[in-house]
């Protein structure tokens, strides 16, 4: 059984990796929907946090539904990540989480994310910090290390065990690879079999069929899994990942029916989340996975990433169910390698 803290997350949890401009509400509850056991906000300034910036703010937005639920904060400087670590608190989330693995430039640059990889004992410092400021259950997630010379991640995870973290999420890269590449679990397995850790090790990276978590599971003995961009318009991934560690067989896909109405949901969600311009121009990464597979639909899916007018983009929705109703998608097996 994976338990943060108090928080009964049951004997394998799948977790939604933060992602910024994806993990919002509106996907959050289609992935909630369909069994994940878990979910973080998209990644938060604390220099926004503390400075009130509507943005920052609005991602603490939180729904009942949603819970358990972890708010995830980026920053760089000791007396705001505390500052902010007091203001998540206030919006009663389950867990709070630090970034110390997003390896964009803009944050990186700031010593923030990931590029704190490149210092451990700073690190080790804000963690401490942000513990010490909050009565919640502070969690991490983060990289192997800044590059295949400073894989430090088993010392990391002695070090903010230490200073009182509940949880471990670790990506499977270092920061230099940034998304590149297939992602190293041995590290994350080695982590698993030390006797000094006792926290939940949550293994992120390159999970995207139930076979493969399946085998990961088993040969990393991870404590749960977190998805990120294999649910980007596939949030049906963790009730197939469910399914196929209960019984071994491969559930079947999402029918055309239950595309469309999920599609359709995120849609009208994300517009009145956001307000209709931003919240159709953050539906269009996810329209390909959704329709994926059906013969000729790149002229459908040109509509629904260049159309502004929500009406018709809800029109171009139907006439997909239309057009492929009785569509019999294929069981997407995969190779773990």
């Amino acid at each position: 059984m994976a338990k943060i803290a108090d928080i009964d997350l049951g004997d394998f949890p799948l977790l939604l990796a933060p992602m910024e401009d994806v993990s919002d509400p509106p996907f959050r509850a289609l992935c909630k929907q369909q069994g994940c056991d878990m979910m973080y906000t998209e990644f938060i300034s604390v220099e926004g946090l503390i400075r009130d910036a509507t943005k920052s703010v609005q991602k603490l937005d939180i729904y009942e539904e949603e819970r358990p639920i972890g708010v995830q904060i980026f920053g760089a400087e000791l007396d705001s990540m505390m500052r902010a670590a007091e203001i998540v608190e206030e919006a009663k989330p389950e867990v709070l989480d630090i970034n110390f693995g997003c390896p964009v430039k803009k944050v990186v640059c700031k010593m923030a994310g990931a590029g704190i990889l490149q210092d451990i004992p700073r690190m080790v410092e804000l963690t401490k910090a942000v513990v010490n400021s909050t009565n919640l259950p502070v969690t991490v997630k983060t990289r192997l290390g800044w590059d295949e010379q400073s894989k430090k991640i088993e010392e990391v995870a002695e070090r903010l065990q230490d200073v009182g973290i509940k949880a471990l999420s670790i990506h499977g890269r270092t920061r230099k690879q940034m998304y590149k590449g297939e992602a190293d679990w041995s590290l994350i397995g080695k982590i698993k079999e030390n006797p000094r850790i006792h926290i939940p090790i949550i293994g992120n990276g390159d999970i995207n069929s139930p076979q493969k978590a399946v085998e990961y599971k088993n040969r990393y003995g991870v404590d749960g899994i977190m998805i990120g961009r294999a649910s980007i318009g596939n949030p049906w991934i963790f009730r197939e990942i469910k399914h196929y560690v209960a019984t071994g067989e491969i559930l079947a896909p999402p029918t055309l029916d239950e595309r469309v109405d999920a599609a359709r949901q995120h849609l009208l969600h994300s517009v009145e989340w956001k307000g209709d311009t931003l919240g159709v121009l953050e539906m269009r990464r996810h329209y390909t996975n959704y329709f994926r597979s059906l013969p000729g639909v790149k002229q459908y899916r040109s509509k629904l990433v260049t159309e502004h007018d929500i009406p018709t983009l809800l029109a171009v929705m139907e006439e997909i169910r239309n057009r492929y109703s009785g569509f019999e998608f294929e069981r997407q097996v995969q190779s773990a390698r």
